[in-house]
């Protein structure tokens, strides 16, 4: 497997602007996250942190991607989720770029949450 291209995102968020959205079916809500995220995101001590923790991964990842010339893709085709250590990860809800992987790190403290990504384009 081959790198053809990679790109960068990052994305900071202040999380007291999520704490508005405490209903799972708010309109805003499902328009930005998946079904998995809004559960998630809910089933946590704190909801608007882990809202706006992936808010600033499905902004970073979209930075990422537009700078690699990618402008089709939607928030709601990034999802966010973890693997069974916590590690969480970019699942992308479409066929469409599958030759693209993902490291994507987060952090939220200090009122902020924080997402960077790296997008790499391979030959597969």
């Amino acid at each position: 497997m081959r790198i053809l291209d990679f790109s960068i995102g990052t994305d900071i968020e202040k999380i007291s602007r999520f704490a508005k959205y405490s209903n799972p079916s708010d309109e805003f809500l499902k328009r930005i996250y998946t079904k998995n995220e809004i559960t998630y995101c809910f089933s946590r001590k704190n909801p608007e942190q882990h809202l706006a923790v992936r808010f600033s991964a499905k902004e970073a990842v979209y930075k990422a991607l537009s700078s690699m010339g990618t402008d089709d893709i939607h928030y709601s085709d990034i999802e966010i989720k973890s693997d069974e250590r916590g590690v969480p990860f970019v699942n992308l809800l479409t066929e469409k770029y599958d030759n693209l992987i993902f490291r994507l790190s987060l952090s939220h403290g200090n009122g902020n949450s924080i997402a960077s990504v790296i997008v790499m384009k391979v030959d597969k």
